[in-house]
């Protein structure tokens, strides 16, 4: 008999049908406005030939081989063991890296998105494992954000996403403001997750309504498809990597003219007579005039002008999206979006001023926040390294080496042993030919993973996991005011356990399984998280009881009411009764404290500063095409790749790389064809599409296919099957926040005409038992 089960993903919540114990197909809930196509492609993957079914451990690491080339890490078969000898080998590894090396020798940063849920949270688990042990080196910031959330603190005050509850929400948007200037566009694409959850989608209504208000949009971006064709957006197509050209460009055309809101700027800001200054060329002798903004920009100079009138006379918002600061001095666009929206005069008014990563996230200006909801707890990490998200090839290959960071000097620790548990680095990480060179110099990677992706075979350890269709959790979305029950939709497949099972299993072994499980199995520690909620919530929640939550599927979180800290809003109507947490209180369009840092690549105030890679670089008479790698519309990162949407996307198995017909036509290139795209890092196949939506010179490669290399563990050697880092560049986009520079990236296109090779992406690697 089928039955019908509620199921929460970072893409949506879904119906899975079930029928005797087998997963049939996942349907989109009825009242999910914009359902992801994501969801029932899962179906695909629950049991196709990549899952981990049993514990693994890598020949040449039990046999304690050397690196040589044919037991290198990527390279060598597996041999399969039993649980009881898979958690052996991992507690005494641990042991015997803690006493050799100290706990810092332990790596958990373990980047990721994992699955959703509260209680199955890879990372969480993992950290409080780690940390209960004795402690580990952790990671800081995200790929997505790093530069972001770095620079925003010391701009706006705050915590590095508290910038989420004090920017317009789409429905003040539609009711306020009359002009929206998106920077990297609003892909809706990307609004179809929600990390930890999502119940319903409402973006694309919510875009709706804002189009219907009568909101004008325009979208600077290379790529016209950066915003939905309902919201009849002005294309400005820019070259990468010079937003923040353009806007000096807009702001020094203000100052000029007097455009700008001098109020503001007067009693809520701080430096900007020094940030005028530089704008004039009084420093350097080079106006940043519309017409220096065009030549670098390739933007006209009267669109450059007429952009900064149209934002001084309209109820105008600034937005900017992640992409633009994932970037060769990637803290500059945003800093300098800021800035443009303080001298534009809407700042701090309703529905108008700045935001950032909206249509990223679904919950991305749908709703401010939501109450907090109890997750497994964190525990002290005693060990206090810590190295920035994007620099672990650096750590691994540099141990001892010392960098820059947020004013702070850091040394790079001796990592020995690498745990990885609900994320994949060889997906999110630039030059992945320089991450499998680092990847060869640790003792032992352990690796917990669902299916034989890149990071698992390139693993020594390698124990199966549960994916959330396999337990019992629920999900709480960020900013989502919906609680979505996750019962478990069928049995683990093999012997994959639950991250939780085994690291209870672990903790066992090195004795602190008590300390790791306060004496809950893992349905009580659900019920547990969702109770200690509710009473947390009290009245003013009303969220029901457990039991009637698991029966109904969905409970509905309270609304957070502002004004938030932080407010614009606030700071412009009394800037001394509700000052920011910056040092002035105010918006600080010059910081003495970045300035006191001493950096030559992030100074006091926004600037622009030449990428290394980009379309006017000397490189580009090499390699003439500049790399987009956004994310992709068929799955999330690099998670179900192997899943039933993410493979009808690709081309004779390839990843889709969209060209621009005039580019296309020069190099002897159809529609359809498949392509070798390559630089000096490395070379990948994907399958061409020919569309006018990317401007000339730039290509548009999504991330997320899983790396293929034809010789894994040779240097420069072709990538099958279409993945972008292997042509990106791993390099800091600053000393500030040494976040990573993925779209600062140049390459060329040609057709490739030797053997198709086989895509071997989704093949376990030979197992022997």
């Amino acid at each position: 008999m089928e039955r019908r089960m509620s199921v929460a993903t970072h893409w949506g919540s879904y119906v899975a049908v079930v029928d005797s114990g087998r997963l049939v197909r996942i349907e989109p809930r009825g009242d999910d406005p914009a359902p992801s196509p994501i969801g029932p492609g899962m179906v695909t993957a629950a049991d196709d030939s990549a899952r981990v079914l049993r514990p693994a451990v890598r020949k040449g690491w039990l046999n304690g081989l050397p690196r040589a080339h044919d037991t290198a890490r990527g390279t060598d078969a597996f041999m399969e063991v039993s649980w009881d000898d898979a958690i052996t080998l991992v507690s005494e590894e641990l042991r015997r890296v803690r006493s050799q090396h100290g706990d810092s020798a332990v790596f958990g940063g373990s980047y990721g998105w994992a699955s959703a849920g509260a209680f199955h949270n890879a990372q969480g688990q993992l950290h409080r494992f780690l940390a209960l042990g004795g402690g580990y080196t952790d990671s800081r910031n995200t790929y997505s954000t790093a530069a972001l959330e770095v620079i925003l603190p010391h701009v706006i005050g705050g915590a590095p996403w508290s910038y989420q509850s004090r920017m317009p929400m789409w429905d003040e948007i539609a009711d306020n403001c009359e002009l929206v200037v998106a920077f990297g566009g609003l892909a809706l694409k990307n609004s179809q997750i929600n990390p930890g959850g999502l119940a319903r989608h409402q973006t694309q209504d919510l875009q709706r309504k804002c189009r219907a208000a009568g909101v004008r949009f325009v979208n600077i971006s290379p790529i016209r498809s950066d915003t939905a064709g309902f919201l009849d957006a002005e294309w400005l197509p820019v070259i990468p990597n010079t937003d923040t050209a353009a806007m000096l460009g807009i702001a020094h055309t203000m100052l000029v003219n007097g455009w700008h809101d001098e109020d503001f700027l007067r009693h809520c800001c701080v430096g900007f007579d020094r940030f005028a200054s530089y704008l004039t060329g009084e420093f350097d002798g080079v106006a940043k005039d519309a017409a220096w903004a065009a030549r670098i920009t390739g933007m006209s100079r009267d669109t450059i002008t007429e952009l900064a009138r149209r934002l001084s006379t309209h109820r105008s918002l600034i937005m900017v999206n992640y992409a633009i600061q994932r970037a060769d001095h990637g803290e500059q666009p945003i800093w300098m979006s800021v800035v443009l929206a303080a001298m534009a005069g809407s700042m701090g008014r309703h529905g108008c001023g700045w935001g950032a990563g909206y249509a990223t996230m679904d919950a991305t200006g749908v709703a401010p926040g939501r109450p907090s909801v109890a997750s497994i707890p964190r525990v002290p990490n005693p060990v206090a390294d810590f190295i920035p998200v994007a620099r672990i090839a650096d750590t691994l290959l540099h141990p001892g080496k010392t960098i820059d960071y947020d004013g702070r000097r850091l040394t790079l620790p001796d990592l020995r042993l690498i745990y990885w548990c609900g994320g994949n680095p060889f997906h999110h990480h630039q030059d992945l030919h320089r991450l499998t060179r680092a990847w060869q110099t640790p003792d032992t990677v352990v690796v917990h993973e669902a299916w034989w992706n890149t990071t698992a075979k390139f693993a020594d350890i390698v124990l199966p996991v549960a994916t959330s269709l396999e337990r019992d959790d629920f999900a709480a979305g960020f900013s989502d005011p919906h609680l979505v029950a996750m019962p478990k939709v069928r049995e683990p497949a093999g012997e994959s356990r639950t991250d939780h099972h085994i690291f209870t299993t672990l903790a066992s072994r090195l004795g602190y399984e008590g300390e790791f499980t306060q004496s809950r199995s893992e349905i009580e520690w659900v019920r547990h998280l969702y109770e200690q909620t509710r009473a947390d919530l009290g009245d003013d929640g009303a969220l029901p009881s457990f039991d009637d939550f698991w029966r109904n599927s969905t409970a509905e979180l309270p609304a957070l009411s502002g004004p938030f800290p932080g407010s614009f809003e606030a700071l412009r109507a009394d800037p001394q009764r509700f000052p920011l947490t910056t040092p002035s209180g105010r918006i600080e369009i010059f910081s003495e404290e970045i300035n006191s840092f001493g950096y030559d690549d992030c100074t006091g105030h926004p600037a622009w500063f030449e990428p290394v890679e980009w379309l006017r670089a000397g490189l580009s008479d090499r390699f003439p095409l500049h790399l987009i790698s956004n994310q992709p519309a068929s799955r999330l990162h690099s998670q179900y790749d192997n899943g039933g949407h993410s493979l009808k996307s690709k081309i004779r198995g390839r990843e889709p790389v969209t060209i621009n017909p005039l580019d296309a036509a020069s190099r002897g290139i159809e529609n359809g064809m498949i392509v070798r795209v390559h630089n000096d890092r490395g070379s990948c196949l994907a399958g061409a599409v020919l569309s006018d939506d990317v401007m000339p010179g730039v290509i548009q490669l999504s991330t997320g296919a899983w790396w293929d290399p034809a010789q894994p563990g040779q240097s420069g050697t072709l990538d099958r099957h279409g993945n972008p880092n292997t042509l990106t560049a791993d390099r800091g986009c600053s000393r500030l926040s040494q976040g990573p520079s993925a779209h600062s990236a140049l390459v060329d296109v040609e057709p490739y005409d030797g053997p198709l090779p086989d895509v071997l992406a989704f093949a376990p690697p030979h197992l022997e038992h």
